[in-house]
């Protein structure tokens, strides 16, 4: 019998988040779904096309930056070397921020939206798409790091 060592807790972090968003951002899609079968007028109307699009986005947005999770994980399964790199805690928090940001920034833009444009809520998807690309070039940086 072989036990296995626990997985280092960042990885663990990473894990739960990822599924936890990708289980979210699939019941959200089955919401959409429901709406768009149920034929709702708030939903499937010609002026509701923006809070349909926002929704839309805010749907794939949590679906991929869940998939990230997971991929981030992985990699830290895979070169647990990249444990050690300091810049991986900042860039685990930018992360979870683009988690939260982008999809809840789609989101509200499409709950309050004015003449077709989304509602302020959108503001929230810069923010998190800064903390994305933050994120995204901490981790790249890391990897080639020898």
């Amino acid at each position: 019998m072989t036990t296995q060592s626990k997985p280092d807790p960042r990885i663990r972090h990473h894990l739960s988040v990822g599924w936890t968003t990708i289980a979210l951002a699939a019941l959200f899609g089955l919401g959409l779904e429901a709406m768009h079968g149920l034929k709702l007028a708030s939903y499937l109307d010609l002026d509701a096309a923006t809070r349909r699009h926002m929704w839309t986005l805010a749907h794939a947005h949590g679906t991929l930056l869940g998939l990230l999770h997971l991929g981030v994980a992985l990699t830290l399964k895979a070169a647990p070397e990249l444990l050690a790199d300091r810049s991986l805690r900042l860039a685990a928090r930018l992360l979870l921020a683009a988690t939260l940001l982008m999809p809840a920034g789609f989101f509200l833009g499409g709950v309050w939206y004015y003449a077709g444009d989304p509602g302020l809520g959108i503001l929230l998807v810069p923010l998190g798409a800064f903390a994305l690309i933050a994120a995204l070039v901490l981790l790249a940086l890391a990897s080639w790091r020898p």
